[in-house]
Formats: C-alpha cells, structure tokens, sequence
C-alpha cells in the first residue's frame, strides 16, 4: 500500500474517532441536562408544598413613665402650747388638838431560867478494890512448907464481888507452879479484899469481876 493511502486512512480514522467522542459528549450532556431538569421540577414542587410563615415583628414594651422630680418637705407649722392654769389650792383641813393619855406600859417579867438537869447517874462498869491491894496477901501468909522448901512464883486470880463489895468466889487463871501457894491466894483474897461494888445504867449496885496477880517470893 502506497504512504498517501496509508496517510488517508489515518486521517479518516482520526475523524471517525473525534465524531465518535463529539456524539458522546453531546449524549452525556443530553443526558445530564435532562436529570437537572427533572430534580430542579421536584425541588421545586416541594418548596411550592411548604408554607412558610413569616415571623411577626416583636411587640414594643411601652417604657414607664420617668418619676416626678422630688419636691420639698415642708416643716409642719408651729403650734404654740396652750398656757399652763393652775388648779385651785384645796382648802387646808382644820386639825383639832386633844390631849392623849400616855399609853400604860405593863413591866415584862422574865421567865426564870431552867432548872439545870439532873447530874447523870454513876455508872461503874468494874468494882473497884477499898485500900491497897498489896496487903491483902503478904509474907507472913507464906505456906510454911513452901516457905522451908523456898519454892516461888505468881498466881493470876480472878474474883467475883457481890453487890456488897464482898467477894463472893475467886478463880485461879494462872498457876504459879505450886497448889499450895495458888490455894493460899484466894484463901488471902476472900478473907481480906473489899470492893466498891459495880454500877449499872440506873445507878444500882450489881455485881462484877476483878482481876489481878499475887507474886510469891521468899523475903531475904
């Protein structure tokens, strides 16, 4: 094939190319401009449906009216006091004068104080002994016997004294060792002891106990 050939059917290749891409471009458009048509119809069916209000402009608020300007106080007048009248002066009582007696004043005698009580009652709750107990068991009542063995000791007596004064029994608390000298105690005691009786609450004689020891021993 001849290059004039081959160039020709180039060209008429290119121009078949260009009308091909031209009816397409003129499809597309048609194409593009029909469905702007058709949303445009729709949008603006929809805006014919909605009703739209126009807002109300907002009512004006009447401002108060400004407050009257302040006026002056006025003082109150002056109001003079009414004068002052003195009420009339009573007429002065007439006071009689009559001589009282003096009143009579009987004397106050006291009363006599009173009697002191009366001293309370002795009591004595133990008889008391009468003398010296010491002498009423000395040398001379020694046991002859003791005496020539020259035994000693102390013997603890309890006595019982009646409401006399006088003992009434005697009982050995501690012995002193030896019979002879325990029984020469309260033999001594019974013969010579005297009391001042016990006192009760009333002040009368009852009987008591005393107690005491006698010591044994051989004078030198």
């Amino acid at each position: 094939m001849a290059y004039a050939d081959q160039q020709q059917m180039s060209s008429s290749k290119i121009v078949s190319i260009i009308l091909v891409v031209l009816i397409h471009a003129l499809f597309g458009y048609a194409l593009v401009t029909g469905l702007a048509y058709s949303a445009v119809k729709k949008v603006a069916s929809e805006l014919d449906m909605i009703d739209i209000q126009e807002e109300e402009p907002p009512e004006e608020i009447e401002e108060p009216p400004p407050p009257p300007p302040d006026q002056p106080i006025e003082p109150p007048p002056v109001v003079t006091p009414p004068p002052i009248v003195a009420p009339p002066a009573a007429p002065r009582p007439v006071i009689s004068t009559q001589p009282v007696a003096p009143p009579v004043v009987a004397p106050v005698v006291a009363a006599p104080p009173p009697p002191p009580p009366p001293p309370p009652p002795p009591q004595r709750a133990n008889p008391e002994p009468r003398g010296n107990p010491g002498n009423w068991a000395n040398a001379n009542d020694y046991p002859s016997r003791a005496l020539r063995e020259e035994r000693e000791g102390t013997t603890s007596f309890r006595v019982t004294v009646g409401a006399n004064g006088r003992v009434s029994d005697c009982q050995i608390t501690g012995s002193s060792g030896h019979s002879d000298l325990d029984a020469a105690t309260c033999k001594n005691i019974k013969r010579r002891a005297r009391f001042r009786p016990s006192l009760d609450s009333a002040g009368n004689k009852v009987s008591g106990t005393w107690s005491s020891r006698v010591r044994w021993q051989i004078p030198k």
